[in-house]
């Protein structure tokens, strides 16, 4: 009787690992800044398109606020900018292992996606030059010729200009002023002054070669390693890249770093869902509660109470050390995953998390962003301070003034050439599992050839096994 056990055929491979080889050689060698390289093209000037859009909180109430009651705002916007930021003063260095270069960014008035004409629509806000003035000359020997200053000008806790003017920029009369004793105060005012047609500092990021884990990640950022705003050294730290890419071969269990220059920090993003954009495969990451969460929830925040132990609810982040000294807070939206106090102390606050949350949709594949929403808010810390009769009887608050959405979705060229090139990796994928099937089947076929048993054959007849050519 014959054994079939020595007959079954194996296979000098293992399917599972021949297709993670295959998949990560690819990929690694092909994410990689070299110039002349397309992956090099596309982080130079990156083609899908990006809007900047601005919803601000209108104040309805400014005189009730100033005398104790709780603010009214409505919500007006989008006034909406199209976004080009090509990279540019690119250089390669180290061996083409690192590469530096500014990132300008232009903006320009959309009107077809935007509620009005920004030079015609006014609002009424927190008077933020004045605010940041008192704060700043409070219990000082500049207290009393500051308000001498806002009396003269008839400066108040709330101010109207137009959409304009404070997103970019105008004169101000109290600033002119005081820019003539201390030359370092810009005598112009406004959120994103200075900013339209500049850049943010020269980025110094890894080009992959070494090891694909790290491309285009941030090692210097303004000739600096890392931050000095803060109080501890891991919040000071300049982690991941800046948002616009990222390695390939995502998994979703890891944690994904992010620098972002306008939140004057690195922040972090984990796995939150599978979608699909525009046909194209992805995984949604976004930033979990704790990144913002206060030092009775996440201690290692700690570092970011600036002066040191001067720490807010969660959902806040003073970033007074970075912008000059004004009393200007981050917050997500409407408070989107704040303290309730912020949401209740306003009238006006809706959260939700379609609207309000930040989030990167990545292929997890190339690494390739297909879609993202950053979403922010300027807020302003109002309240009573004695000598300023401007502040009357003002709670204290996280005044909001702005919010902001920076999104971008990737481009109908740009989504066929990435299937394209996904397609040619399933493919690639596909052909181990082929050769294993075919192999399987021949084995098979092997098996019962070689193990049929001796009394399943016929016997052959006697005139069937006579030789072919009878001798006589």
């Amino acid at each position: 009787m014959t054994h079939c056990t020595h007959c079954l055929p194996t296979s000098g491979f293992k399917c599972e690992n021949f297709v993670t080889d295959s998949t990560f050689k690819m990929q690694s060698m092909e994410t990689v800044l070299q110039n002349g390289t397309e992956t090099f093209n596309l982080w130079e000037d990156p083609p899908p398109p990006v809007y900047m859009q601005f919803y601000f909180f209108n104040v309805t109430n400014p005189l009730e606020v100033v005398n104790g009651d709780m603010p009214f705002v409505e919500e007006i916007g989008p006034y909406t900018y199209r976004e080009y930021r090509p990279r540019a003063n690119v250089h390669i260095l180290d061996n083409d292992t690192r590469v530096s270069s500014v990132n300008p960014k232009t903006y320009v008035f959309e009107p077809e996606m935007s509620v009005g004409d920004p030079e015609v629509d006014l609002i009424r806000t927190v008077n933020i030059p004045a605010v940041t003035a008192m704060e700043q000359t409070k219990s000082t020997s500049l207290q009393f010729p500051v308000e001498v200053l806002l009396i003269l000008y008839q400066e108040h806790l709330f101010m109207t200009h137009t959409v304009h003017e404070l997103l970019w920029g105008y004169k101000d009369k109290l600033l002119t002023t005081l820019h003539m004793f201390r030359p370092e105060i810009d005598p112009m005012f406004g959120l994103f002054n200075k900013m339209n047609g500049t850049d943010d500092g020269e980025y110094v990021v890894l080009s992959g070669k070494k090891n694909y884990l790290n491309f285009s990640k941030i090692v210097q950022w303004r000739g600096k390693e890392s931050l000095d705003w803060w109080t501890t050294e891991s919040c000071n730290m300049i982690n991941g890249t800046d948002g616009s890419t990222f390695h390939p071969l995502i998994s979703t269990d890891e944690t994904i770093y992010v620098f972002s220059s306008d939140f004057c920090r690195s922040l972090y993003v984990t796995f939150d869902s599978y979608v699909s954009v525009s046909g194209i495969s992805a995984y949604r990451f976004v930033p979990p509660p704790m990144v913002f969460a206060n030092v009775s929830v996440n201690p290692d925040n700690a570092g970011f109470c600036v002066p040191a132990g001067n720490c807010h609810g969660s959902g806040v982040l003073n970033v007074s050390a970075c912008k000059q000294g004004a009393p200007i807070f981050l917050s997500a939206p409407h408070f989107y995953q704040a303290d309730e106090k912020y949401i209740k102390d306003i009238q006006g606050m809706h959260p939700r998390k379609e609207d309000h949350e930040t989030f990167l949709d990545i292929n997890p594949l190339t690494g390739i962003l297909v879609q993202a929403a950053k979403r922010l808010q300027i807020n302003v810390l109002v309240r009573h301070l004695d000598g300023f009769i401007e502040t009357g009887s003002v709670r204290t608050l996280i005044f909001p003034v702005v919010h902001v959405n920076e999104s971008t979705l990737i481009d109908e060229a740009s989504a066929k050439k990435l299937k394209s090139v996904l397609f040619e990796a399933t493919v690639v994928s596909s052909i181990p599992f082929i050769i294993m099937a075919l192999g399987i089947i021949l084995g098979i076929v092997f098996i019962v050839l070689v193990c049929r048993p001796p009394g399943s054959r016929e016997e052959s007849s006697e005139e069937e096994r006579a030789p072919l050519i009878r001798t006589s």
